[in-house]
């Protein structure tokens, strides 16, 4: 499997601090978390709004996913090349 190939069975999904609604405009990201693609169980086992914000798994460390989810970090790199 391609990094390519492992990008497209990931993506990003947001966890918001409490009393921010997802799909709220401009809503704080407290956490990205990495999810398997169209999922809303992340990784580390956080169950994620279906209405939170999404980006693709390239994202992950970079400044656009930041601030993300140590543990979901350490289970992703297990799965990708």
């Amino acid at each position: 499997m391609t990094s390519e190939e492992a990008d497209v069975e990931h993506e990003m999904r947001a966890e918001y601090g409490e009393g921010v609604a997802p799909g709220q405009a401009d809503a704080p990201v407290k956490l990205w978390h990495m999810v398997r693609l169209d999922g809303t169980e992340a990784m580390c086992g956080l169950d994620l709004a279906p209405g939170s914000a999404t980006q693709s798994a390239d994202a992950w460390g970079t400044p656009q996913g930041e601030p993300f989810c140590h543990s979901c970090g350490a289970l992703y790199l297990r799965e990708v090349p």
